[in-house]
């Protein structure tokens, strides 16, 4: 069972998500595994793998009894956790869907099993155990690494929002829109800044709400003789503990994440008109307010974009389902959206792929090795596909219509 640990008696670098057991213990292992391989992670990357590796304990709680697990890691029982690793492989490759997250629970709990082995080989046994406990280890991770989650075919897809749809946001959105669903000025803001920065900057939902409020920075570029304004994505640097009540705790995905992008003066002054007057005088140092002066949560960020979704008209939501295959927005479509205009912006000014995809990396904060910048040149290319192909078949169609027809 996944718990959040926040008691003031506790030190606070055991604060955050923790397993435990059917009495309310902590699984032992789990917890020492999750200081000293996951403590950087966003909170809700976190807690996903902590879910993942408590599927392991739960399996082999049903099968061999409670704290099993925990007890053959501490005795080196490499035998019974192969047994285990076998098992619980089966298990998931036996499941009726399979998909990409399968193979994810498959590699986290192997990666659980095979850090801590780890670890513990490197304690205090003499040098003669600890050549043989390494070996040992060695042997299991050439025995189990290699066994793959066959995953079921999916599209690999992903796809902007309509131009239609971000209109019709751009409309409904508007503070001073009649047509704004929040009957609340503050919340008419709130809703807007969260909207425009979403989709101008592409953040995540976790860097949103890490903002602090004096996140946009501005300096005079003597050059071109205008100012600058730039926002820094990066951990709060006012927030504590005791000042963030939200249960679960929004943070900075990776290192990567953490990074200086521009922001345009439009975005830069709707951001202050909403600090100077919308946010409020709350005691927490965040960007986004909540209506009872707390730091707005995740939760709340999703259940606002399910209400936006219901006030967009039918057929707004209609051209959503053809281009998208969904019949809501959420936040994470407007870090789409941004990804695919960024990326023609880049190469309609002349980059190349390779330089665009470099600069994308660095303003999204994606690693040198995530695979998401592959994903939106492919999304794209299908748009400059089918812009090219309808304005083609359109020039066909009129060719075909001016042909005079002959005489029978």
């Amino acid at each position: 069972m996944l718990k959040q640990i926040t008691l003031a008696d506790i030190p606070s670098k055991l604060h955050g998500p923790t397993l435990v057991d059917a009495l309310g213990l902590p699984r032992y292992w789990a917890t020492i595994w999750s200081l000293h391989n996951s403590a950087d992670l966003a909170t809700s990357t976190r807690q996903k793998q902590m879910l993942y590796i408590e599927d392991l304990y739960q399996f082999a709680d049903s099968l061999w009894g409670s704290g099993f697990l925990d007890k053959a890691i501490t005795r080196v029982d490499l035998a019974s956790i192969g047994e285990l690793l076998e098992a619980y492989f089966v298990s998931i490759q036996n499941q009726p869907t399979i998909n990409s997250s399968a193979h994810t629970k498959w590699h986290t709990a192997f990666e659980f099993i095979r850090l801590t082995l780890l670890r513990l080989s490197k304690g205090n046994n003499p040098f003669s155990e600890l050549k043989e406990l390494e070996a040992r280890v060695n042997r299991l991770n050439l025995l189990y690494q290699q066994l793959k989650i066959k995953r079921q075919p999916s599209p690999d897809v992903i796809r902007s929002l309509p131009a239609s749809v971000v209109q019709a946001l751009y409309i409904t959105l508007d503070p001073t829109s009649p047509t704004n669903p929040f009957r609340n000025t503050r919340t008419k803001w709130q809703v807007f800044v969260i909207f425009i920065v979403l989709l101008h900057q592409g953040l995540r939902r976790g860097e949103l709400l890490s903002l602090p409020i004096d996140v946009v920075r501005s300096g005079y570029d003597k050059e071109l003789g205008v100012t600058r304004y730039w926002l820094a994505v990066q951990k709060n640097p006012y927030a504590n503990t005791d000042e963030d009540t939200r249960y679960n705790k929004p943070s900075i995905k990776t290192v990567d994440s953490i990074r200086q992008i521009p922001v345009s003066e439009l975005t830069a002054n709707v951001i202050q008109e909403y600090i100077e007057n919308y946010r409020g005088k709350p005691s927490h140092p965040f960007l986004i307010n909540s209506q009872h002066n707390n730091p707005l949560s995740t939760e709340s960020i999703t259940l606002l974009f399910k209400k936006i979704s219901q006030f967009m008209t039918a057929s707004v939501m209609h051209d959503l389902q053809l281009r998208t295959g969904k019949t809501s927005i959420t936040a994470h479509d407007l870090r789409h959206t941004c990804a695919v205009i960024r990326l023609n912006q880049l190469l309609q000014l002349g980059d190349s792929m390779d330089v665009a995809l470099q600069k994308m990396r660095s303003f999204f904060g994606w690693s040198r090795t995530s695979d998401m910048p592959r994903k939106y040149a492919k999304a794209v290319f299908e748009d400059r596909l089918a812009s090219v192909w309808n304005n083609v078949f359109d020039d066909r169609i009129a060719l075909l219509r001016a042909i005079p027809r002959s005489e029978p």
